[in-house]
């Protein structure tokens, strides 16, 4: 998984509520492996009927074409659990989401994906959107060691995630590097328990085996 430190992009605006995962990545971009998920992200509104791009839908105008974060509207990509969601976002090039609050199988999904999803209070992230709809730099960084936000102008806001999680995005470990972090500990577990229950123990049988393996 790619480390994710600190992140300096365009940032787009969807201030809209409730937008689902089904917005996102419209199911039927997710029928073959070989889809380029990038190109379906919000599919439905991105092209018309026809394939062709819709001029007037933020991600196909200039700058935010290279959008690396958005800055969304409360309870962000509701509905479905597809992860395809979290794929079809990273696809396209977006590494964090800014919103007052997340689906609770989205902001799990973000997190083992190295996608950084960040709660913010409604005021804080209405005077980002603000901040985007003014602006001729819509830029922000993301500094996850230090956990601030930052406007070209020097704003600066706070944002606090779980500690285990901010360590996993910082070290690039998915859920199964974050385990074999402590394959020490594990493996003297194992060790220990093989002498105290030997008859429920194969040769090389365990979890640090099928690691190694």
């Amino acid at each position: 998984m790619e480390k994710f430190t600190r992140l300096a992009g365009v940032a787009a605006a969807f201030p809209k509520a409730n937008i689902d995962t089904d917005a996102i990545i419209p199911a039927q971009w997710l029928r073959s492996l070989s889809t380029d998920l990038g190109k379906g992200l919000f599919g439905g509104s991105r092209y018309d009927p026809e394939g062709k791009e819709n001029p007037d839908f933020i991600l196909n105008r200039a700058p935010y074409r290279d959008a690396k974060i958005i800055v969304a509207g409360p309870n962000f990509a509701c509905g479905s659990s597809r992860e395809g969601a979290v794929w079809a976002l990273q696809r396209f090039g977006i590494r964090c989401v800014i919103a007052p609050g997340f689906s609770d199988i989205f902001f799990e999904n973000a997190f083992k994906n190295g996608l950084l999803p960040v709660i913010l209070p409604e005021r804080d992230v209405q005077e980002l959107l603000g901040f985007l709809e003014t602006t001729n730099d819509p830029a922000l960084t993301v500094d996850l060691e230090r956990c601030v936000i930052e406007t070209p102008q020097g704003r600066a806001i706070s944002f606090t995630i779980p500690a285990a999680r901010r360590t996993a995005l910082l070290e690039g470990l998915d859920e199964i590097g974050q385990t074999l972090r402590h394959e020490p500990e594990i493996a003297a577990f194992q060790a220990r328990d093989r002498e105290a229950r030997p008859w429920i123990h194969r040769r090389e049988r365990g979890l640090v085996a099928k690691a190694r393996g």
